[in-house]
């Protein structure tokens, strides 16, 4: 079995590639059930949650066999101790024996799979001359995303906003650095109404994105809101859009769609489609002036498709 570490995992991957290989494995011959989340008791702490997230590929699939989970554990009581909060990791097995191949860090193989996605979802959904991106969010996931997005379309300006400025700097000064035209910006509704995409990842529990703002022609693409307590983008925002999920699950868990079906303030036929069915070819942007959404949480194709790509990437033989 070999052990891939973070470092590994980055060393493999480059976003043309995964984004292909998700949007392949997004047309046919992956399987992924239901995920698990099982509630995990622990005296004087909060509870801690883990998920199962399995996935394998059909026997006549051209990908190969392959089977895998990601196990994902989140502990509140690690910020006391001083350790992430979130622990992961991803065990990819051979689909023909059962056989365990690799185990992989969950952090950045989310991390990369994630963007991967936002970008395989703005392929189908941007404008085709859209030149403005804007990052809202300066966390760990950001450099990702506007690398990802970078790949799909020719920005000549890249803003990266956050309620710290000083985050938002250093990310954009790591963009640059890698050779992205980013720049750090201050005022999120004037960076809102200068952008062609935005992307979102954040935790916010109040919507940052407002619907008043946004312009005909723009994409919108929601990472972040995980659960039904947070919102990226308010109600106004999703009533004036088109919008595609990665799966059904994001029309039940996290922010901003899930809330907006369970409120009532947007019906399941204002959901137009999924990520798999963009990429099946159906018809994403119709118009120059529509305004497109995405919402995403996160599939276990998507990281089964990224597993395989490092295990291939790093030359080893088919299982």
């Amino acid at each position: 079995m070999r052990v891939f570490s973070a470092e590994d995992i980055d060393s493999a991957l480059d976003f043309p590639s995964l984004v292909e290989a998700l949007s392949a494995a997004m047309r046919g011959g992956f399987i992924a059930p239901q995920r698990h989340h099982h509630e995990i008791e622990r005296a004087g702490e909060k509870p801690a949650v883990q998920l199962l997230m399995p996935a394998w590929t059909e026997s006549a699939s051209k990908a190969g066999l392959y089977l895998g989970a990601k196990i994902v554990n989140v502990f509140p009581g690690n910020a006391a101790r001083g350790l992430p909060t979130v622990q992961g990791t991803y065990v990819l097995q051979s689909g023909r024996t059962g056989a365990t191949l690799a185990a992989l860090d969950g952090t950045p193989l989310t991390y990369w799979r994630t963007a991967a996605a936002s970008a395989l979802a703005a392929r189908h959904l941007a404008r085709q001359d859209a030149e403005r991106l804007l990052v809202v969010g300066a966390g760990a996931l950001a450099p990702y995303l506007a690398r990802a997005h970078a790949t799909q379309r020719s920005y000549k300006a890249i803003t990266v906003w956050n309620r710290t400025p000083e985050s938002a700097r250093r990310v954009a000064e790591a963009l640059r650095a890698q050779g992205l035209p980013a720049r750090a910006g201050e005022d999120l509704e004037r960076a809102v109404a200068a952008a062609d995409v935005i992307t979102c990842a954040t935790l916010t529990t109040a919507p940052l994105i407002e619907g008043r703002c946004l312009k005909p022609g723009q994409h919108l693409d929601l990472v972040g809101a995980f659960t039904m307590a947070m919102r990226e983008a308010d109600d106004e925002a999703l009533k004036r859009a088109r919008i595609f999920v990665d799966t059904e699950a994001a029309c039940t868990e996290g922010g901003d769609v899930a809330v907006g079906l369970a409120s009532g303030v947007i019906a399941r036929a204002d959901v137009a489609g999924d990520l798999a069915a963009l990429c099946r070819g159906a018809k994403g942007r119709r118009s120059a002036d529509e305004i497109t959404l995405f919402k995403s949480v996160g599939a276990a194709i998507e990281d089964l498709a990224a597993a395989m790509l490092v295990w291939r990437k790093a030359g080893d033989a088919e299982p």
